[in-house]
Parts: C-alpha cells; structure tokens; sequence
C-alpha cells in the first residue's frame, strides 16, 4: 500500500495545497494530511478550525484522512506506517528548503520525500499571502478552497 503524509501547518488551507493533495490522490493509495502543532508559532486559525476547513474540503474523497500531530514528521510516518511524505513546490526557495529537509528524514528514516509542482495557476499562493489579504480585509476567497470561510 503506498501511503503518504501530507504536513503542513495549513494556517489556512489554500487552493495550491489542494491541487497539490488533489494531484497526489492519483500517486497514493491513502494520503494523511497531517496539521503539524507547534507551541512556538502563532497561528491565524485555530488547529480546530483548520482541522475542519481541511476535512469539509475532502469530505467525499475517502482516500483522505486528517490528523494532528505534534513532533517529528518522520517519527509520525513510522507510527502510521506511512511510505512517503508529499510536499508541494512553488518555486526554487521552496525547493532550497524541501530539499534540505526530504535529505534529512531520509537520512534519519529511509522515508521517500514525493515532491508535486503546483500548478501555474496557485504558483503564486501561500497560507502567509492569505492571512495578509484577510488581515486586510482583501478578496481572500480567490485563493482558498470554499470550505475556509471567515467573517470579516
């Protein structure tokens, strides 16, 4: 069974994360995507809010589940017996990063790190961007799947 965990903070879920778990329910039997909790970072959304603006997304996608969890991702991929972990790339920063981190958990665990290119169209999208078109009062519904919406 090839099985992939999908991390992130999804502080919120955006329309290039979606693509990304979209596009990668072809490539995997089950993919979990997995809300990282990290006591140090101040989140817009609470890890209850995101939880369900993920679950209300994929809700008729069985091959999708959501969890939470705190620590080491690759320590989570063990416990759920996970083969992979996706990872979506906007741009070569991204790339720099994700690289670093997919040679680590490699090296700690022999886990495969599957990157996805998102695709031209939510290239240009990031949780950070969203948060500052909601903090201003912008058209943050263009960017993020129907299941995140917020009063403004």
């Amino acid at each position: 069974m090839r099985k992939a965990i999908f991390p992130g903070s999804f502080d919120p879920i955006t329309l290039g994360h979606e693509d990304i778990i979209k596009r990668g329910i072809s490539l995997f039997d089950e993919i979990v995507i997995a809300i990282g909790v990290n006591a140090e970072k101040k989140y817009m959304f609470s890890l209850e809010e995101r939880k369900r603006f993920i679950e209300e997304t994929f809700k008729d996608e069985p091959k999708i589940s959501v969890i939470t969890y705190e620590g080491l991702t690759i320590d989570l991929a063990k416990k759920l017996k996970a083969n992979f972990i996706l990872r979506g790339l906007r741009n070569p920063a991204d790339f720099e990063f994700e690289k670093a981190i997919a040679h680590t958990n490699r090296r700690l665990s022999k886990i495969e790190t599957v990157f996805l290119l998102t695709a031209a169209k939510t290239s240009y999208i990031s949780s950070s961007i969203v948060r500052d078109v909601l903090r201003n009062n912008g058209e943050y519904e263009l960017l993020v799947p129907d299941a995140v919406r917020v009063k403004k």
